[in-house]
């Protein structure tokens, strides 16, 4: 019998990578999303007829209509990844993202906590931060046992949802697991993130706009690594653990990464006048309270179900720059403010 996962947010850039690599492993997925501005969904739009995909637009904040969709389908797995994610945004406006990524989890939360009775729940996962801790240096990466110490409201919101999660596991002995990642990249990510923008702004040979002086250090996880611990950690006997996910110890500086994009563009898209694109980097004003680096320690993940991220950033950078050069339509629409997912479709919305 095909088991069922519920995944919220499963149409932004993680979430949706993640419900691609689950239908391919043959589950039924449940797919619910509110379709807020980052939601691409372009991401599925070739699984519209896929019969074992399921979409629903709705909010995880409406209690009752998670609970609907869970006694619905009855699913094994529940995989959280709907939230508010872009720290600028958070900046200018953190009511959205205490709304979404604290309120909205405590619902699903009570939601499920009615639901885990059900002799068909096995798992949930909530997919997390490592901004939850702060900022560290290379030689002193978290580990699970780091203390929270968010900066932005953001990190804060993110940390917030992590402690209720911790609380209905000891609370209500909810089976759960937390994960905790580092900066992802890849395919169908916002322009609003570091690399998109950088290869977007590069592409339209406008200027590479850095924070501060670019030294702000981050370990860089391809998205399909990602996805593919959390796959293993869903099918594992695992819960009531905290697992972080990261790019096996090569933090890399804001600066240098961009340099890498350039390096990688000049190679494969040379600029007409023949200058390379880092000639386009400017420095501009840092961002407040910006967390200097985050470094991970995956040792425990490594040793609990022998995962280790298998694409290096070379090849991820190669990948993903590939991907916004051959699909200029989608950030294009974007940018020209065209995109909606009125005219872009997902088939037809079920309701549960």
């Amino acid at each position: 019998m095909t088991q069922t996962i519920l995944v919220t947010g499963g149409v932004g850039f993680i979430g949706s990578h993640f419900v691609q690599d689950a239908l391919k492993a043959g589950y039924h997925v449940v797919n619910i999303d509110c379709l807020s501005y980052a939601a691409s969904t372009d991401t599925l739009a070739a699984l519209n007829e896929h019969k074992n995909h399921t979409f629903i637009r709705g909010n995880i904040c409406d209690r009752q209509h998670v609970q609907n969709i869970l006694d619905t389908y009855n699913p094994t797995y529940v995989i959280h990844f709907a939230a508010e994610s872009h720290v600028d945004r958070s900046i200018d406006g953190p009511d959205t993202f205490l709304k979404t990524n604290v309120e909205g989890t405590f619902s699903l939360l009570e939601a499920l906590r009615k639901y885990q009775k059900s002799v068909s729940f096995k798992k949930f996962i909530h997919v997390s931060t490592d901004e939850v801790y702060g900022s560290t240096t290379p030689n002193h990466p978290f580990t699970e046992q780091s203390p929270n110490l968010p900066s932005s409201p953001y990190a804060a919101s993110k940390s917030a949802s992590d402690q209720f999660v911790l609380s209905y596991m000891k609370t209500y002995n909810l089976p759960a697991l937390i994960t905790r990642c580092t900066n992802n990249y890849g395919s169908f990510q916002f322009p609003e993130k570091l690399i998109p923008h950088m290869i977007i702004s590069a592409l339209q040979n406008a200027p590479l706009p850095i924070y501060g002086d670019g030294q702000q250090i981050r370990d860089w996880l391809y998205v399909k690594d990602h996805t593919n611990a959390l796959m293993k950690l869903m099918a594992s006997p695992l819960v009531g653990e905290i697992f972080n996910i990261g790019a096996a110890g090569h933090p890399i500086s804001n600066l240098e990464i961009v340099k890498n994009i350039c390096q990688v563009l000049d190679e494969i898209k040379p600029r007409e006048d023949k200058q390379s694109y880092s000639k386009k980097i400017v420095h501009v004003a840092d961002r407040p309270a910006h967390d200097t680096c985050y470094a991970l320690d995956i040792h425990k993940i490594q040793n609990a179900i022998n995962w280790r991220p298998r694409v290096s950033l070379k090849e991820g950078l190669k990948k993903t720059i590939n991907w916004y050069i051959s699909h200029q339509f989608w950030w294009q629409n974007i940018l020209q403010g065209n995109y909606t997912h009125e005219r872009i479709g997902l088939g037809t919305t079920k309701k549960a």
